[in-house]
């Protein structure tokens, strides 16, 4: 496999922790880093990943000057959470010709709510030759791409059910807040309804899901309850009164002739006990796998970003969900 070229888009804690691994990886050249940070534009890529000297890589303020000094083969974006916020950015890529694997969450299928925007992305794809995958643990694997490879060796799938606990309090910042850790209840609620707290991700997990199975569902449902901390609890960024939220339940549930056919339950909070992943399908046969613990989250998506360079690499230029590539699979130099 020849060097590909990459370039990170984004440095925060995950954009961080991706540019770490990719200068330790075979096969791929770190090569350009943009982030409009002020503490962080301008610098040596080494003084914000907190590493000695110099990797002679300087953090770009504008991406646009990124993808011209760098000439990346793919962008890796790690910005924010919504297709529709982040599309200006992947498009400046895309118009550059340049792939790009990006954890925004409605990426992972973003016909669900984006349908123009989607195809629009898609026709300039193809027409400048670059593709384009949204991925990650969560949406992106654990609660969707798993549950279709366990599919590929039953005759018959009637129903799935994906449960996934996480300990927020093993995890970084940004998500502990993103779950309303140290919130009064009705704080949460109410930016939960504005849209601004919680989870992305769940219902595009079950479009992925229902694509992959190729079932056509006639209604959604979908749900997000604080969880209450029954006495104070502490991690190392919040501390969280008894009474107050220290994390969330969010469950969905997708139908299809009347019955149900799909159930997603994700908690997420502080002091979880038992964290763990759950994948049931009911069929023929009918399987069961837990992962003990769970997938460790931030860990998970930052190999979940850079094993999928080579794959996106090799497609055929357009907007691709998981289902359009090989399956996910780890890479490295024998």
């Amino acid at each position: 496999m020849r060097t590909i070229r990459v370039v990170q888009y984004g440095l925060g804690p995950i954009g961080c922790a991706v540019a770490r691994a990719l200068l330790e990886k075979d096969g791929l050249e770190l090569v350009g880093a943009a982030d409009i940070a002020p503490d962080k534009a301008a610098k040596d890529l080494a003084s914000v990943l907190g590493l000695p000297g110099e990797l002679g890589i300087r953090v770009e303020e504008d991406a646009r000057v990124m993808l011209r000094t760098a000439q990346p083969d793919v962008v890796i974006h790690t910005t924010q959470s919504f297709f529709n916020e982040v599309y200006p950015q992947l498009e400046l890529a895309v118009l550059a010709g340049v792939n790009v694997v990006s954890s925004t969450e409605e990426l992972v299928y973003p016909q669900l709510r984006s349908p123009q925007l989607a195809a629009r992305l898609d026709f300039m794809a193809r027409k400048h030759g670059a593709t384009i995958l949204g991925t990650g643990v969560n949406p992106g694997f654990v609660m969707d791409t798993l549950a279709l490879v366990l599919s590929g060796v039953c005759k018959k799938v009637q129903n799935v059910k994906i449960t996934r606990r996480v300990d927020a309090s093993t995890r970084r910042m940004p998500l502990q807040r993103k779950v309303g850790a140290g919130m009064k209840p009705a704080e949460f609620r109410k930016l939960r309804k504005a849209g601004k707290l919680g989870h992305v991700g769940l219902l595009e997990s079950m479009a992925l899901v229902a694509s992959g199975l190729g079932w056509k569902l006639e209604k959604v449902t979908e749900k997000v309850d604080p969880v209450l901390a029954k006495a104070t609890l502490r991690t190392k960024y919040f501390t969280v009164a008894k009474g107050h939220v220290c994390g969330l339940r969010h469950t969905g549930a997708g139908l299809s002739n009347g019955r149900k056919v799909i159930e997603l339950d994700l908690q997420m909070y502080l002091g979880a006990e038992d964290p763990m992943d759950s994948i049931e399908l009911q069929g023929e046969p009918d399987l069961r796998m837990v992962i003990p613990g769970g997938v460790e989250g931030d860990t998970a998506t930052v190999a979940s970003l850079i094993n999928a360079i080579p794959r996106v690499v090799e497609a055929e230029p357009g907007l691709k969900t998981v289902l359009d590539l090989p399956i996910p699979r780890a890479f490295q130099a024998v």
